[in-house]
Protein backbone atom coordinates (compact mmCIF):
# COMPACT_ATOMS: atom_id res chain seq x y z
CA UNK A 1 0.00 0.00 0.00
CA UNK A 2 2.89 2.41 0.78
CA UNK A 3 4.44 1.77 -2.63
CA UNK A 4 1.05 2.22 -4.29
CA UNK A 5 0.39 5.51 -2.54
CA UNK A 6 3.90 6.78 -3.28
CA UNK A 7 3.38 5.93 -6.94
CA UNK A 8 0.09 7.79 -7.03
CA UNK A 9 1.69 10.84 -5.37
CA UNK A 10 4.44 11.02 -7.99
CA UNK A 11 1.87 10.38 -10.71
CA UNK A 12 -0.20 13.34 -9.62
CA UNK A 13 2.86 15.59 -9.53
CA UNK A 14 3.81 14.68 -13.08
CA UNK A 15 0.25 15.04 -14.34
CA UNK A 16 0.21 18.58 -12.99
CA UNK A 17 3.57 19.53 -14.49
CA UNK A 18 3.29 17.96 -17.94
CA UNK A 19 3.34 20.29 -20.91
CA UNK A 20 0.10 20.41 -22.84
CA UNK A 21 0.00 17.60 -25.34
CA UNK A 22 -2.72 16.27 -27.58
CA UNK A 23 -2.99 13.01 -29.41
CA UNK A 24 -5.49 11.64 -31.83
CA UNK A 25 -7.15 8.56 -33.20
CA UNK A 26 -9.67 9.09 -35.97
CA UNK A 27 -10.83 12.30 -34.30
CA UNK A 28 -8.41 15.17 -33.78
CA UNK A 29 -7.82 17.60 -30.93
CA UNK A 30 -6.59 21.09 -31.76
CA UNK A 31 -3.62 22.75 -30.06
CA UNK A 32 -6.02 24.72 -27.89
CA UNK A 33 -7.54 21.51 -26.60
CA UNK A 34 -10.57 21.73 -28.84
CA UNK A 35 -11.84 18.59 -30.49
CA UNK A 36 -11.97 18.77 -34.24
CA UNK A 37 -12.86 16.39 -37.02
CA UNK A 38 -10.28 15.13 -39.49
CA UNK A 39 -10.44 15.56 -43.22
CA UNK A 40 -13.60 13.51 -43.56
CA UNK A 41 -16.91 15.31 -43.19
CA UNK A 42 -19.26 14.29 -40.42
CA UNK A 43 -21.19 11.11 -41.15
CA UNK A 44 -24.60 10.96 -39.49
CA UNK A 45 -24.38 7.16 -39.52
CA UNK A 46 -21.27 7.27 -37.35
CA UNK A 47 -21.23 7.30 -33.57
CA UNK A 48 -18.65 9.31 -31.64
CA UNK A 49 -16.81 8.18 -28.53
CA UNK A 50 -15.04 11.06 -26.79
CA UNK A 51 -12.31 10.60 -24.18
CA UNK A 52 -11.97 13.80 -22.13
CA UNK A 53 -9.15 13.99 -19.59
CA UNK A 54 -5.53 14.82 -18.77
CA UNK A 55 -2.15 13.37 -19.84
CA UNK A 56 -3.25 9.80 -19.21
CA UNK A 57 -6.01 10.24 -21.77
CA UNK A 58 -3.76 12.28 -24.07
CA UNK A 59 -1.31 9.36 -24.19
CA UNK A 60 1.69 11.32 -22.96
CA UNK A 61 4.99 9.76 -24.04
CA UNK A 62 3.65 7.16 -26.47
CA UNK A 63 2.72 7.17 -30.12
CA UNK A 64 -0.88 8.19 -30.87
CA UNK A 65 -1.59 4.69 -32.14
CA UNK A 66 -0.41 3.22 -28.81
CA UNK A 67 -2.64 5.28 -26.48
CA UNK A 68 -5.52 3.42 -24.87
CA UNK A 69 -8.08 5.45 -26.82
CA UNK A 70 -6.51 4.28 -30.10
CA UNK A 71 -6.60 0.69 -28.84
CA UNK A 72 -10.29 1.09 -28.12
CA UNK A 73 -10.73 2.34 -31.69
CA UNK A 74 -8.97 -0.77 -33.02
CA UNK A 75 -11.18 -3.01 -30.92
CA UNK A 76 -14.34 -1.31 -32.15
CA UNK A 77 -13.12 -1.55 -35.73
CA UNK A 78 -12.41 -5.26 -35.30
CA UNK A 79 -15.98 -5.69 -34.08
CA UNK A 80 -17.20 -3.71 -37.09
CA UNK A 81 -18.79 -1.12 -34.82
CA UNK A 82 -19.36 2.24 -36.47
CA UNK A 83 -17.60 4.45 -33.92
CA UNK A 84 -15.07 7.23 -34.28
CA UNK A 85 -12.93 7.65 -31.16
CA UNK A 86 -11.86 11.21 -30.32
CA UNK A 87 -8.97 11.78 -27.91
CA UNK A 88 -9.71 15.09 -26.16
CA UNK A 89 -7.02 14.67 -23.51
CA UNK A 90 -5.01 17.68 -22.34
CA UNK A 91 -1.98 17.28 -20.06
CA UNK A 92 -2.17 19.09 -16.73
CA UNK A 93 -5.95 19.49 -16.85
CA UNK A 94 -7.91 19.96 -13.62
CA UNK A 95 -11.66 19.56 -13.19
CA UNK A 96 -11.99 23.36 -13.18
CA UNK A 97 -10.07 23.60 -16.44
CA UNK A 98 -12.12 20.80 -17.89
CA UNK A 99 -15.32 22.51 -16.83
CA UNK A 100 -14.27 25.53 -18.90
CA UNK A 101 -12.92 23.57 -21.86
CA UNK A 102 -15.91 21.28 -22.22
CA UNK A 103 -18.09 24.09 -23.59
CA UNK A 104 -15.83 24.43 -26.64
CA UNK A 105 -15.49 20.68 -27.08
CA UNK A 106 -19.25 20.21 -27.16
CA UNK A 107 -19.64 22.90 -29.82
CA UNK A 108 -17.09 21.18 -32.05
CA UNK A 109 -17.66 17.51 -31.41
CA UNK A 110 -20.70 15.19 -31.68
CA UNK A 111 -20.96 12.90 -28.66
CA UNK A 112 -22.60 9.49 -28.36
CA UNK A 113 -20.38 8.15 -25.56
CA UNK A 114 -18.37 10.42 -23.27
CA UNK A 115 -15.61 9.12 -20.98
CA UNK A 116 -14.55 11.65 -18.32
CA UNK A 117 -11.09 11.19 -16.78
CA UNK A 118 -10.29 14.19 -14.58
CA UNK A 119 -9.58 14.89 -10.91
CA UNK A 120 -6.01 13.68 -10.31
CA UNK A 121 -4.55 17.18 -10.45
CA UNK A 122 -7.21 18.43 -8.06
CA UNK A 123 -5.98 15.90 -5.52
CA UNK A 124 -2.36 16.99 -5.87
CA UNK A 125 -3.29 20.59 -5.24
CA UNK A 126 -5.45 19.72 -2.29
CA UNK A 127 -8.48 21.30 -3.88
CA UNK A 128 -11.55 20.88 -1.73
CA UNK A 129 -13.33 17.63 -2.47
CA UNK A 130 -16.59 19.54 -2.73
CA UNK A 131 -15.10 21.62 -5.55
CA UNK A 132 -13.94 18.56 -7.46
CA UNK A 133 -17.37 16.99 -7.02
CA UNK A 134 -19.03 20.20 -8.20
CA UNK A 135 -16.86 20.46 -11.32
CA UNK A 136 -17.30 16.82 -12.29
CA UNK A 137 -21.05 17.19 -11.88
CA UNK A 138 -21.01 20.38 -13.95
CA UNK A 139 -19.10 18.75 -16.81
CA UNK A 140 -21.48 15.82 -16.83
CA UNK A 141 -24.45 18.20 -16.70
CA UNK A 142 -23.19 20.13 -19.72
CA UNK A 143 -22.73 16.94 -21.72
CA UNK A 144 -26.23 15.82 -20.81
CA UNK A 145 -27.69 19.18 -21.80
CA UNK A 146 -25.91 19.19 -25.17
CA UNK A 147 -26.45 15.49 -25.93
CA UNK A 148 -29.30 14.10 -23.80
CA UNK A 149 -28.97 10.62 -25.28
CA UNK A 150 -25.20 10.36 -24.78
CA UNK A 151 -23.79 7.64 -22.55
CA UNK A 152 -21.42 9.10 -19.92
CA UNK A 153 -18.72 7.15 -18.08
CA UNK A 154 -16.60 8.53 -15.23
CA UNK A 155 -13.07 7.20 -14.54
CA UNK A 156 -12.09 7.02 -10.88
CA UNK A 157 -8.77 8.11 -9.34
CA UNK A 158 -7.06 7.94 -5.96
CA UNK A 159 -4.71 10.26 -4.05
CA UNK A 160 -2.05 9.42 -1.42
CA UNK A 161 -2.58 10.19 2.27
CA UNK A 162 -0.14 13.10 2.35
CA UNK A 163 -3.10 15.47 2.43
CA UNK A 164 -4.48 13.50 5.34
CA UNK A 165 -6.29 10.19 5.40
CA UNK A 166 -9.67 11.90 5.65
CA UNK A 167 -9.01 13.85 2.47
CA UNK A 168 -7.78 10.74 0.65
CA UNK A 169 -10.82 8.72 1.59
CA UNK A 170 -13.19 11.55 0.74
CA UNK A 171 -11.49 12.12 -2.61
CA UNK A 172 -11.68 8.48 -3.60
CA UNK A 173 -15.39 8.41 -2.75
CA UNK A 174 -16.14 11.39 -5.01
CA UNK A 175 -16.10 9.34 -8.19
CA UNK A 176 -18.55 6.57 -7.26
CA UNK A 177 -20.74 9.15 -5.52
CA UNK A 178 -20.87 11.41 -8.59
CA UNK A 179 -21.48 8.40 -10.82
CA UNK A 180 -24.38 7.29 -8.65
CA UNK A 181 -25.95 10.74 -8.30
CA UNK A 182 -25.58 11.51 -12.00
CA UNK A 183 -26.53 7.96 -12.99
CA UNK A 184 -23.51 7.45 -15.23
CA UNK A 185 -21.10 4.56 -15.73
CA UNK A 186 -17.98 4.18 -13.59
CA UNK A 187 -14.45 2.87 -14.17
CA UNK A 188 -13.36 2.27 -10.54
CA UNK A 189 -9.65 3.04 -11.08
CA UNK A 190 -8.20 3.69 -14.53
CA UNK A 191 -4.66 2.68 -13.52
CA UNK A 192 -5.60 -0.64 -11.94
CA UNK A 193 -2.87 -3.17 -12.71
CA UNK A 194 -0.48 -0.52 -14.07
CA UNK A 195 0.26 1.96 -11.28
CA UNK A 196 3.54 1.25 -9.52
CA UNK A 197 4.71 -1.45 -11.95
CA UNK A 198 8.03 -0.37 -13.47
CA UNK A 199 7.78 -2.56 -16.56
CA UNK A 200 4.45 -0.99 -17.49
CA UNK A 201 5.58 2.62 -17.14
CA UNK A 202 7.95 4.90 -19.03
CA UNK A 203 11.39 5.81 -17.54
CA UNK A 204 9.69 8.61 -15.60
CA UNK A 205 8.00 5.86 -13.61
CA UNK A 206 4.65 7.56 -14.13
CA UNK A 207 3.16 7.39 -17.58
CA UNK A 208 2.17 4.00 -19.00
CA UNK A 209 4.20 2.31 -21.69
CA UNK A 210 2.43 0.91 -24.74
CA UNK A 211 1.93 -2.31 -22.76
CA UNK A 212 0.57 -0.25 -19.90
CA UNK A 213 -1.92 1.37 -22.23
CA UNK A 214 -3.09 -2.07 -23.29
CA UNK A 215 -4.12 -2.69 -19.68
CA UNK A 216 -5.72 0.76 -19.43
CA UNK A 217 -7.75 -0.07 -22.53
CA UNK A 218 -8.84 -3.32 -20.87
CA UNK A 219 -9.86 -1.43 -17.71
CA UNK A 220 -11.90 0.98 -19.81
CA UNK A 221 -13.43 -1.77 -21.90
CA UNK A 222 -14.82 -3.64 -18.88
CA UNK A 223 -17.22 -0.74 -18.36
CA UNK A 224 -17.47 0.56 -21.91
CA UNK A 225 -18.56 -2.70 -23.51
CA UNK A 226 -21.84 -2.57 -21.59
CA UNK A 227 -22.86 0.48 -23.57
CA UNK A 228 -21.60 -0.39 -27.06
CA UNK A 229 -24.48 -1.14 -29.39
Amino acid sequence: MIIKFNYILVLLMVLASCQNETQTTKGEVGNDGSAQQGTDSLDTNQKYLVFFGNSLTAGYGVEPSEAFSALIQKKLDSMKKSYIVVNAGLSGETTAGGNSRIDWILKQQPVDIFVLELGANDGLRGIAVAETRKNLGSIIGKVKAAYPKAVIILAGMMVPPNMGSDYSRSFQKVFPEVAQIQQVGLIPFLLEGVGGIDSLNLPDGIHPTPKGHVILAENVWVTLEKYIQ
